[in-house]
């Protein structure tokens, strides 16, 4: 296979208004080229065998990166903030901040999420030895804890991981999924403040916009 380089041009496989816009936003910090490949989910368009190619799941987002291909958030953002270690957004292998770094990856998808779907459809946890995530309240005290010492997951280092966890308290506080603690309303309105935030959101509501006018 063709080894995968960094000059090999990256396709985001998007939707707007989505968890993958919260990968646009992570681009955007990166100063990373890239072009956009829009997926209409309304229209069923992630569902066509062209699109459950790239993902069987049928889910945004999607990244191809020359042969290279990626799907699953937390994996899209670890690939990206390394495949541009100069813009600082991973520690490296071997720095202390590195283990934190990978924690608060891993915990979105494999704990937060996980409770928060739990919670909105009103379905126990299960029996603790079997749960991923052990009950609601514990994980949103994790996480509130990790923002009062702020101003970021990592301290004073803003990180691929507050992209990722700003996009998605954004939504899950803004649909009333998760309460709106101080601490992350506060944390909230620091991601909201950063120019690349501002932009692609700007970008993600103009493209939404055009899709629904299209489909009128």
């Amino acid at each position: 296979m063709q080894e995968t380089r960094l000059s090999d041009a990256i396709t985001l496989y998007h939707a707007p208004q989505t968890r993958s816009s919260g990968v646009r936003i992570l681009l955007e910090e990166l100063g990373a080229p890239h072009r956009l490949e829009v997926i209409d989910l309304r229209s069923g368009q992630g569902r066509d065998a062209a699109y459950l190619g790239i993902n069987p799941l049928g889910k945004v987002p999607a990244l191809r990166h020359g042969e290279a291909l990626i799907t699953e958030q937390a994996a899209i953002y670890l690939y990206l903030a390394d495949l541009f270690p100069e813009r600082g957004l991973a520690p490296p292998i071997g720095d202390p901040l590195r283990g934190p770094y990978l924690r608060w990856m891993v915990f979105h998808g494999s704990s937060f999420e996980p409770a928060v779907v739990d919670r909105a459809l009103q379905r126990e946890a299960g029996p603790r030895a079997m749960s991923p995530y052990g009950d609601f309240d514990a994980v949103l005290k994790a996480v509130v804890d990790a923002l009062s010492s702020g101003p970021w997951l990592l301290g004073e280092r803003h990180s691929a991981a507050d992209v990722l966890w700003g996009a998605t308290l954004g939504w899950t506080t803004r649909f009333k999924l998760v309460p709106e603690e101080p601490a992350i309303m506060a944390y909230l309105a620091r991601v909201a403040a950063r120019p690349a935030v501002l932009k692609m959101m700007a970008e993600d509501a103009a493209l939404s916009a055009k899709m629904e006018a299209a489909r009128a």
